[in-house]
């Protein structure tokens, strides 16, 4: 299919998880996707991946809280395709500790990369935008813990709250311009390939400080993979979205719509 056909997209944070399957799903619509973050590795397989199915990509390294870095990326792909449409803001450090637990060093370098990254990032590409006379979209992933207060996360989950509102603001100040800004909310994913997704499901299931039933809350029944996030994140890069911003798709199997007390698992509840 060719939804993004000729688009430009650069998207952060291409690990192998959410990032990848995005940057992945927009190349096979017809964009063609600068992929960045600090793993070379990583970003790396992810160019390596869209050109084997047939796709145009291209690799930046650099630590989306450098300034100079978000600027270099926007210089990349406008030199080598001539533009920049989309925008995916997907850069986290995920570094799990609580209140009591966190130090200011690591809560301030949190904030940075979530919050301070999108901002970057942000800017750089819709400065670029509106110099260019060319409408586009820009869309931050946020997460369920952004929604909700999750115990023990607390870097995190400030961090993804406060997208939620740089998300709505920053599409207010950039809706004159034709440049749309939304949110997209995953939840506690499992990785496409089957074994991996077997180790991290029995991680989520180890008992920890805070007990946490992932699966078993959840009304669908089953976490989300990659993939699943996918269908969402096109549909807010492409056209089909014209009039739809500061507003915010969620794909988590109804985590954050349930009645807090149900057991969606409990005895005679599925059929499927």
């Amino acid at each position: 299919m060719n939804r993004l056909q000729d688009k430009v997209a650069i998207v952060t944070g291409t690990g192998p998880l959410i990032g990848g399957a995005i940057a992945a799903g927009l190349a096979a619509e017809g964009a063609r996707v600068v992929c960045t973050g600090l793993d070379e590795d990583a970003v790396r397989q992810c160019v390596s991946a869209i050109e084997k199915a047939g796709g145009e990509a291209v690799a930046a390294l650099g630590d989306v809280t450098d300034p100079a870095h978000a600027r270099e990326v926007v210089e990349l792909a406008a030199a080598r395709w001539g533009r920049v449409d989309i925008l995916v803001n997907n850069a986290m450090w995920f570094h799990k500790r609580g209140l009591l637990t966190m130090t200011v060093e690591n809560y301030r370098r949190q904030l940075d990369v979530i919050l301070g990254g999108a901002f970057l990032f942000t800017r750089e590409v819709a400065q670029h935008m509106i110099g260019t006379g060319r409408r586009g979209s820009v869309i931050n992933i946020l997460s369920t813990a952004a929604w909700q207060g999750e115990p023990g996360n607390i870097g995190y989950s400030t961090g993804k709250s406060g997208l939620i509102n740089f998300t709505r603001s920053a599409a207010m100040e950039l809706a004159r311009h034709g440049i749309r800004v939304n949110g997209f909310t995953p939840t506690a994913t499992l990785p496409d390939d089957p074994e991996r997704a077997r180790e991290l499901a029995e991680k989520m299931a180890a008992s920890g400080e805070y007990r946490m039933d992932f699966q078993g809350l959840l009304p669908m029944g089953r976490l989300p993979t990659p993939q699943d996030y996918v269908p969402a994140v096109v549909f807010l890069a492409s056209d089909e979205s014209s009039m739809i911003t500061g507003s915010n798709i969620t794909v988590d199997g109804g985590a954050t719509a349930k009645y807090w007390p149900w057991l969606p698992g409990s005895e005679g509840e599925r059929t499927a």
